[in-house]
């Protein structure tokens, strides 16, 4: 099968996604931004509802979020206050999700000489999400607590065309679902209104390709594995 120039150039906007760990400081235009959020608003929604809402965070305010995270997350008095609103993962982990988790999370950890037994080191690495891995953009995410289980498939299929669009444009990004259970802390600095739930965070900019941890590559299962052709 011959691929066209246009087919290829949305092919590896999909496949050249990948979780960025490590970013370069250098800053990302404003219209850069809003041009990926405009294209992104294009993701299918039933009855177009549209229903994701996006905090751009910068600068100062980016710093400061990430600081009063990062103050809760290492005191684990203070973590322990800090719960979920809804659960991201199953309450009850089975094969072969549980171990293509544990693949993954290895992995990376491999990649960054840590043992099993090194404890403080996997912590300060988990926690390097709370700084958006120093990525100058942090996206947060809400939806409004009215909309239901459709409205969140809408918006996941929203949150890939933020991460295509990206990478359309030689940016790299990293979803993160870890913010989800700082969502109090996350409310009260961006002043999020009462009827605004978290859905996730997201980092965006320039990957540091002299990090190790950018190079990380995920497996994928086969077609053959998870799709069936009926005639």
């Amino acid at each position: 099968m011959i691929t066209t120039p246009e087919q290829h150039a949305v092919d590896n906007a999909i496949t050249s996604r990948r979780s960025v760990r490590a970013f370069l400081p250098t800053p990302v235009a404003r219209a850069d931004i809003e041009a990926i959020l405009s294209v992104a608003s294009r993701a299918p929604s039933g009855s177009n509802t549209q229903p994701w809402k996006v905090y751009v965070l910068t600068g100062e305010i980016r710093q400061r979020l990430s600081q009063r995270i990062l103050d809760a997350y290492l005191d684990p008095q203070q973590a322990a206050q800090h719960k979920e609103e809804y659960d991201y993962y199953p309450r009850e982990w089975v094969s072969p999700y549980v171990d293509r988790r544990r693949k993954v999370g290895w992995d990376l950890y491999a990649l960054l000489g840590l043992t099993r037994d090194n404890k403080a080191g996997m912590q300060a690495q988990h926690g390097r999400n709370y700084a958006f891995f120093d990525a100058p953009v942090g996206l947060i995410f809400t939806i409004d607590r009215v909309m239901e289980q459709g409205s969140w498939l809408d918006y996941g299929m929203f949150l890939q065309s933020v991460m295509v669009a990206a990478r359309a444009r030689g940016l790299d990004t990293c979803p993160q679902a870890a913010f989800t259970q700082f969502h109090r802390v996350i409310a009260d600095t961006l002043q999020i209104p009462d009827g605004e739930q978290l859905v996730c965070g997201m980092a965006l900019g320039h990957a540091d390709g002299s990090k190790v941890e950018n190079t990380l590559a995920t497996e994928r299962a086969p077609v053959s594995e998870f799709a069936r052709f009926l005639d």
